[in-house]
């Protein structure tokens, strides 16, 4: 297996971190190369925004439920959707002000997303280890003031990234043949492939070196989704000029 498939098969979320610092060339030479990113249309519509103040670090952990790993990683970054840099060029093209298209949301959301897992995969292929935070939705109003964003402009999740202080057990992903179709999408495999699934999955959460539990895949996304709804995330986007239409 080739270096980047491996780091790609091998993600872990990493929650503990030394103290070890990350040094800022290394840090650019990373948001660089996660730069190479594919973009719809090219329109790069993201930014990142660098929270080094321990104070904003507390603030942002406690929003994000607790999540004190926001305060010991060596940095923490916030991905941001970015559709300002945007609007000023339809502006100045003549083309006019952003209307809040659906489309735009999406394709500023899918830039996001994809730089962020770019910049994951390169600092995992140094040593270095991450996890994402969606948590910091759980109140995007003072996020966005606390980070000053504009309009046109949301943070989508967070991102730690340190050296790593543990080496979590690998978690088994769903299997090709459940996440693959051909040529048409087949409902009828659903309830067995859920099944299955989930007694793969009770395996892992019993035999796991650390945190044992009796729990299932089917479970824990349940409580996850239906747990963490964010119902305030549609008036968030609407006021900041986004999903208007």
């Amino acid at each position: 297996m080739n270096p980047i498939l491996e780091a790609q098969s091998s993600h872990r979320s990493i929650r503990q971190y030394t103290d070890k610092p990350i040094d800022e060339s290394q840090l650019h030479r990373l948001i660089q190369c996660a730069q190479g990113a594919a973009s719809s249309s090219f329109i790069q519509a993201y930014s990142l925004v660098q929270v080094t103040n321990k104070t904003n670090r507390q603030t942002i952990a406690a929003l994000a439920g607790g999540q004190k790993w926001i305060e010991s990683a060596a940095e923490f970054l916030i991905i941001c959707a970015d559709l300002s840099r945007v609007e000023y060029a339809c502006i100045e093209q003549g083309f006019g002000a952003l209307e809040g298209n659906t489309e735009h949301f999406i394709t500023s959301t899918v830039d996001a997303a994809l730089f962020a897992q770019n910049l994951m995969l390169g600092a995992e292929s140094e040593g270095l280890g991450a996890v994402f935070i969606g948590g910091i939705r759980n109140d995007t109003d003072q996020i966005a003031k606390l980070l000053n964003l504009p309009d046109q402009v949301y943070p989508v999740f967070g991102l730690c990234l340190g050296w790593p202080d543990a080496e979590p057990d690998l978690k088994p992903r769903l299997p090709v043949e459940v996440i693959l179709h051909k040529d048409s999408y087949d409902s009828t495999r659903c309830e067995a492939d859920v099944k299955a699934y989930d007694a793969q999955m009770e395996d892992y959460y019993q035999s796991r070196s650390g945190s044992q539990k009796n729990s299932n895949w089917s479970e824990q996304t349940a409580a996850a989704v239906q747990t963490k709804k964010r119902e305030h995330m549609l008036s968030f986007l609407q006021e900041r000029g986004f999903l208007k239409r």
